[in-house]
């Protein structure tokens, strides 16, 4: 069973799925931890203890459900619609990202998220 943890930003929540990448493994060993949400379009990112290098697979466009690391500014980006660089109806990150976890519910709920809102990461047991 692949680890879980559990992202909750102002009063919504989503659990996902880790995959076996060094990104979620640096992310696992960092939790628990707190930072602020922002957005930019229809994504969320918020800041992280983690800092990484662009692994091979990292890319600009994402799905939604995809939970992405970008390497740019050390922060956690969920994408859930259109952002400023997207083309169409495409989630495109500012720079290209490592994704390192899968989401367990919907990425849409995070349309509620206000920039500032508290952000708190955390493992869920059985990981």
């Amino acid at each position: 069973m692949p680890r879980r943890a559990r992202i909750t930003i102002g009063e919504v929540a989503l659990e996902v799925a880790l995959l076996e990448t060094p990104t979620a493994a640096a992310i696992w060993s960092a939790l628990p931890f707190e930072s602020e949400a922002l957005t930019w379009g229809e994504e969320v990112y918020f800041s992280t203890p983690v800092s990484m290098s662009p692994e091979p697979e990292a890319r600009s466009v994402i799905e939604a459900g995809e939970i992405a690391f970008w390497t740019d500014g050390d922060a956690i980006a969920i994408g859930y619609g259109p952002t400023p660089a997207s083309r169409g109806d495409e989630i495109r990150l500012a720079s290209p990202a490592n994704v390192w976890a899968a989401a367990l519910g919907d990425v849409r709920i995070f349309d509620a998220v206000e920039a500032g809102d508290e952000v708190v990461v955390e493992a869920l047991p059985g990981g």
